[in-house]
C-alpha cells in the first residue's frame, strides 16, 4: 500500500491467558510509539487496587476463574478509550483482554462504529498450552503499575521487588494451576465464535511461537505493511 492509503491502527489481540499479550504490547508500542493500549485486565486491577464497586465485584469474580459479566466490561472500556479522546476516526490504539466473547465483539462494534472507530485488525496468539503454564506459575507483578515479572526469564533484580518503585510485587490471585486450567476452559469455550466472528468481518490473523522473539517479528510485518503509524526499528 501508499502511505496515502493506509489506515490509523485500531487492534485487539486474542490470546488465552499467559500467551504473552502484555510483553508483546510492550515491544509492539516500543516499534509504533504513536499507538495507545488499553487493557482490560490492568483497567480491572486499578479498580480493583482503588476498591471501586467494580474492583470488589471484579476480585469475587476472578477469585472463582470466572469472566465479569459483559455489559459490566463493555461499559468500562468504552468509558477509558472515551476519558483519553480515543472514539475518533484518526485515533489509534490497542486493546488487550476485551472482547473475549462473541456477543461482546457485537456490543463493541456498534459503539465503535457510531464514532467510526471501529477495529480494523484482530490478531490471535498460538502459544502452546505447556509453555504458557511454566510462564504462570513463576509470574509476578507490581500492581500499581502493571509491571510484569518472570523468575524464569525476566526476574526482577532484587527478588520480590519491583525494579523500579522498590515496592513488593505479588502474584495475581488467578496464577495458579487450578484457577489457570479453569480460565483456559473458559476461553476456549467462547474463542471458537469470537474467531468466526472477526473471521467474517475479514480483519482476522493468527501469529505462531513459543517466544516473544519468535511472535513479535510476525506482529510487527502485520502493522508496518498496512497502518498508518510511526515505525522505530530495531526492537527488542
Amino acid at each position: 500500500m501508499t502511505s496515502g492509503s493506509l489506515r490509523p491502527l485500531r487492534m485487539l489481540f486474542l490470546g488465552a491467558p499467559g500467551s504473552g499479550k502484555g510483553t508483546l504490547t510492550s515491544r509492539l508500542l516500543r516499534a509504533f510509539p504513536q499507538v495507545g493500549s488499553v487493557s482490560s485486565g490492568d483497567l480491572l486491577r486499578q479498580q480493583m487496587a482503588e476498591k471501586t464497586e467494580i474492583g470488589k465485584l471484579a476480585a469475587e469474580y476472578i477469585s472463582r476463574g470466572e469472566l465479569l459479566p459483559d455489559e459490566i466490561m463493555t461499559r468500562l472500556l468504552i468509558r477509558e478509550l472515551d476519558s483519553r479522546q480515543w472514539l475518533t476516526s484518526r485515533a489509534t490504539w490497542l486493546l488487550d483482554g476485551f472482547p473475549r466473547t462473541d456477543i461482546q465483539a457485537i456490543s463493541l462494534h456498534s459503539a465503535l462504529k457510531a464514532y467510526n472507530a471501529d477495529l480494523n485488525l484482530v490478531v490471535e496468539l498460538k502459544v502452546p498450552e505447556s509453555v504458557i503454564l511454566a510462564r504462570i506459575v513463576n509470574r509476578y507483578v507490581h500492581v500499581p503499575s502493571g509491571r510484569v515479572y518472570n523468575l524464569s526469564y525476566n526476574p526482577p533484580k532484587v527478588p520480590g521487588i519491583d525494579d523500579v518503585t522498590g515496592e513488593p510485587l505479588s502474584r495475581r490471585p488467578d496464577d495458579t494451576a487450578e484457577v489457570f486450567q479453569r480460565r483456559l476452559d473458559k476461553y476456549h469455550a467462547t474463542l471458537k465464535p469470537l474467531r468466526e466472528y472477526y473471521a467474517q468481518a475479514g480483519i482476522l490473523k493468527t501469529v505462531y511461537g513459543e517466544t516473544s522473539n519468535i511472535i513479535f517479528p510476525q506482529l510487527e510485518a502485520l502493522v508496518k505493511d498496512s497502518f498508518a503509524v510511526q515505525y522505530v526499528a530495531k526492537q527488542i
